[in-house]
C-alpha cells in the first residue's frame, strides 16, 4: 500500500522570545501595531508540514510518498529524507526558486507569531501517483500549495482513495466553497479547535453541518488531548504527558503522521488518534519539527502508561 503526503517542504527558523507577547500590545492600538521582539535564541531546521509528516511516519516504519515542490537549496534536506528511506519520486525540483521558509517566534507561553516566504510552494505538485490502488492507499491533504490543495482531494474521491484533509495555515486563501469541496467525501477533516472555528465562520455551517460531510471529524484540542467526532460518537482522547514542552512546533504534524499509522494498520480512527496523540508527545519535547526520534519501545511504553496494551501488528515484533 501507498501513503501519499501532500503539502509544503520549508526550512524553519524557529526563534524564542523569553516573554509574553500580551505584554508587548495594546489593545487600543491594534489598528495601527507596530512591535519588535528581541529573541535570545534561533535555529534552522527542516520543516514544512508534508516533510513533517512523512519524517514522523518514517520513525514509525512507514514510508510515505511525499507530494510536494522544492527548490534550489533542497538538496541537504533530500538527502536527509534519503537517510530515513523516503521515496523522493514525489517531490517536484525546481532550481529558480528557493525552498519555502517559515519565521516562527514562540514566547513564553507557547504562543507563536509566524513570517512565511513560500517560494517553491507556489508550484503546484507533478506526480503522476504511478500504482495507485484505491483498495489500500491512503492520503492526506495538508498544507501547501493552494491549487494542489484544490485539486487533489478531488482526484482521491474520483480515483476512491481515502483522504484526510488538514487545511491548516492555508485557511485563510480557501474559499467557503473550495474548503466545503474538500471536505466533502473525505475519510476525515482534522483541524485544531480554532482552525474548526474558522472553518465554521468561512462557510457559514455549523460544526454538526461540517461532520456530516466527512466521515471523522478529528479536533485537536492542545494540552486537552483530542476529540474524535463520527460514526454517531464523540471520543475524547487524552494527551499523553511528558517533564516538559519544549517547541509546540510540528505536534500537530507527528498527530497527523501516528494517526495515519493507525489507519493503516486498520484501526478506527477513535483508536487511530490514540496513537496521533503518543506521536505528538515526542515533537513537544524537542526543539524543531523534526528532530525528535521514537522507538517501537518508547512508543510502546508512552501509549501504554495512558491507554493499555498496544493493539498488536502495530510493530514488527
Amino acid at each position: 500500500m501507498a501513503i501519499y503526503v501532500s503539502g509544503s517542504l520549508a526550512f524553519d527558523r524557529i526563534m524564542t522570545f523569553p516573554g509574553n507577547f500580551q505584554d508587548h500590545i495594546l489593545m487600543d492600538k491594534l489598528h495601527m501595531i507596530n512591535v519588535s521582539f528581541m529573541v535570545d535564541g534561533m535555529d534552522e531546521r527542516r520543516g514544512g508540514c508534508a516533510g513533517n509528516i512523512a519524517y514522523t511516519l518514517a520513525l514509525l516504519d512507514e514510508k510515505p510518498v511525499i507530494v510536494a515542490a522544492a527548490g534550489r537549496d533542497f538538496e541537504s534536506y533530500a538527502q536527509t529524507l534519503a537517510s530515513h528511506g523516503l521515496p523522493l519520486d514525489g517531490i517536484r525540483r525546481a532550481e529558480d526558486v528557493f525552498t519555502a521558509l517559515c519565521y516562527i517566534t514562540t514566547d513564553l507561553n507557547s504562543n507563536q507569531i509566524t513570517g512565511f516566504y513560500p517560494g517553491a510552494m507556489t508550484l503546484p505538485a507533478v506526480y503522476d501517483f504511478p500504482g495507485m490502488d484505491a483498495r489500500q492507499d491512503i492520503a492526506i491533504v495538508s498544507p501547501g500549495n493552494v491549487e494542489d490543495m484544490r485539486r487533489l482531494p478531488r482526484m482521491y474521491r474520483e480515483k476512491g482513495v481515502p483522504y484526510i484533509f488538514d487545511p491548516g495555515q492555508q485557511l485563510p486563501v480557501l474559499t467557503s466553497e473550495e474548503l466545503l469541496e474538500a471536505i466533502e467525501g473525505s475519510l476525515a477533516c482534522i483541524t485544531n479547535d480554532y482552525e474548526l472555528n474558522m472553518i465554521c465562520k468561512a462557510t457559514g455551517k455549523s460544526e454538526d453541518e461540517i461532520a456530516a460531510r466527512t466521515s471523522w471529524l478529528v479536533t485537536t484540542l492542545g494540552a486537552e488531548g483530542a476529540q474524535v467526532r463520527g460514526q454517531g460518537e464523540t471520543v475524547h482522547i487524552a494527551p499523553v504527558p511528558i517533564d516538559k514542552v519544549l517547541d509546540p512546533t510540528g505536534a500537530g504534524d507527528a498527530h497527523r503522521a501516528g494517526l495515519i499509522k493507525g489507519l493503516v494498520h486498520g484501526l478506527a480512527m477513535p483508536e487511530a488518534a490514540k496513537l496521533g496523540s503518543v506521536s505528538a508527545s515526542f515533537a513537544l519535547e524537542k526543539m524543531g519539527t523534526q528532530e525528535h526520534v521514537i522507538t517501537p519501545a518508547s512508543f510502546r511504553q508512552r501509549y501504554e502508561a495512558v491507554f493499555g496494551a498496544l493493539p498488536k501488528g502495530i510493530f514488527a515484533e
